[in-house]
């Protein structure tokens, strides 16, 4: 599994380089949690947004979904991302979770909470992004476990 996510460490590594908005201790920082998620199958998808900081809008975003039960045994490089470094603009994580991450108890959900490093909390964002064009990107995967992505803008 954690080889299949060093394709998205990669995209989340360059994206924040070119844009300029994170630096490699953040994609750090933020990569432990998704990896931690995805370990106990919390993890339904991830996405990357570039926002416009003035209106909150998507410019970009690259969404990561896992596929637990694949076929793949090997994917693609990690690549795609040639992401502007513009004015008033961040970036952000958006996570999706899966249904056992719903099973579990408000008990049982904090107390994973504290092994995460940052404090997610709910977003409002339609992450349809209905504003955006997909396309298809690569695929990550090990031995039957899935990662897609796509990218949009």
């Amino acid at each position: 599994m954690q080889k299949t996510f060093q394709g998205f460490k990669a995209d989340m590594g360059m994206i924040a380089m070119r844009t300029g908005k994170w630096t490699q201790e953040k994609v750090d920082f933020y990569f432990h949690d998704v990896l931690k998620l995805a370990e106990q199958f919390y993890l339904k998808r991830v996405d990357i947004i570039l926002h416009n900081t003035l209106t909150g809008d998507p410019i970009r975003v690259a969404t990561y979904t896992v596929n637990n039960d694949g076929s793949a045994m090997e994917g693609g490089r990690a690549g795609g991302n040639d992401w502007p470094n513009q004015t008033n603009t961040h970036l952000s994580l958006l996570l999706h979770y899966t249904t056992e991450w719903g099973k579990l108890t408000p008990a049982q959900q904090s107390d994973f909470r504290s092994k995460l490093n940052a404090n997610w909390s709910p977003s409002t964002i339609n992450s349809n992004y209905p504003n955006l064009t997909r396309e298809a990107a690569q695929l990550y995967a090990t031995n039957g476990y899935e990662l897609q992505k796509q990218n949009l803008k």
